[in-house]
């Protein structure tokens, strides 16, 4: 009787192992998402499982939450179940380094997704938006809606932890800043960027000096409050006719929404990225002036095609490198789209990307 008991409880051992390594050995891809809080992240999460479902690979999707503490957990999480590919979209890129460093100690490829992990060699590619491509368009909107000399600009960038927001201030100041040398625009919230307009090219630490006094975090009270506290101790006469870089939809909106409210501002144009539905509304409102469409099927598709070259023990298609403070990571940057109202219908709808039901007013 003892040695069958014995018996059994080996066996269930053995299975309990065996099953371990099974689940450990059945995931391919793992993917970290840094908010469930905002609907660009939501949009990606559908577009991984959909073609990830397609595709015929095994997949788990875990989300941050704005933490890169949780962050980590995740990334030693999808390590622990066997995860052969990592992709990451990190919440704070220089902190994100020790998850890829786990990662690659671990024989684990790392695909920096959308925001670039730095300060690490443990970075095998970077899929990604042209970004300094996005904050081009963005400025060159401002620029193409703008007449005359003495226009009051209103700078507002993303989070100082985001190595895109560099990025995207980067593309932005290389139209906005012949502009605000020849008076087209005068700069009005931000004491570091007046002080810093003579220069064509900003280094990173100089950018780091005018995005910490314009920074919302990504975050849409951040955005607010900011825009208020700006508009509230700018006299009328830095007021009236207005240009606003906003650096994504979310911010997008809720700086417009502070403009709007101030008697003094005439009229406002305002940049936006991601073409949040909510935003496209606003859009068709008139209340955004336009976003840039990166369109996430294509970054999702660009995603997995990596992945699964590394599955299959290749290399991915290289066009471009970004330089993480380490290395120069391989990448192939994906085409944006600008959007307002004269296309929206042609570049969301007509596209498939949405459907018209999403909307109302629609033209």
């Amino acid at each position: 009787m003892k040695k069958s008991l014995l018996w059994i409880l080996v066996l269930i051992f053995v299975s309990t192992i065996v099953s371990f390594s099974l689940a450990q050995s059945n995931l391919d891809v793992g993917i970290v998402l840094p908010t469930k809080d905002e609907p660009r992240w939501i949009q990606d999460e559908t577009r991984f499982n959909d073609a990830l479902k397609t595709a015929g690979y095994s997949a788990e999707i875990l989300f941050s939450q704005g933490s890169s503490a949780k962050e980590k957990e995740n990334v030693e999480a999808l390590i622990t179940k066997g995860a052969k590919v990592l992709i990451i979209c990190p919440h704070d890129g220089t902190a994100a380094a020790a998850s890829a460093d786990e990662a690659r100690a671990a024989g684990i490829k790392v695909i920096s997704y959308d925001r670039l992990i730095r300060a690490t060699e443990a970075v095998d590619y970077y899929v990604t938006f042209d970004s300094i491509a996005v904050g081009e368009a963005q400025a060159q909107y401002l620029v193409d809606k703008a007449t005359g000399t003495g226009n009051p600009l209103y700078l507002y960038a993303g989070a100082a932890t985001d190595n895109n927001a560099f990025l995207f201030f980067e593309g932005a100041w290389n139209v906005l800043q012949p502009k605000i040398a020849d008076s087209t625009f005068i700069i009005k919230n931000s004491s570091e960027a007046v002080a810093l307009q003579g220069k064509s090219t900003l280094i990173r630490d100089e950018m780091g000096k005018i995005i910490g006094q314009v920074t919302t975090n990504w975050d849409f009270t951040v955005a607010k409050n900011l825009a208020e506290a700006n508009l509230t101790i700018a006299p009328a006469a830095d007021k009236g006719n207005v240009f606003i870089l906003a650096p994504n939809d979310g911010t997008s909106r809720a700086i417009a929404d502070a403009f709007a409210d101030d008697n003094d501002v005439k009229s406002y144009v305002v940049s936006g990225q991601d073409a949040e539905i909510p935003s496209v509304q606003y859009i068709i409102d008139g209340k955004q002036s336009m976003t840039v469409l990166k369109d996430v099927r294509t970054l999702v598709s660009d995603a997995i095609a990596a992945a699964v070259a590394y599955l299959n023990g290749k290399t991915p298609e290289q066009t471009n490198s970004y330089n993480n403070g380490k290395i120069e990571v391989p990448a192939k940057p994906s085409v944006v789209v600008t959007v307002d109202q004269s296309n929206v219908k042609a570049a969301l709808i007509d596209s498939g990307y949405y459907d018209a039901s999403e909307f109302t007013g629609l033209q």
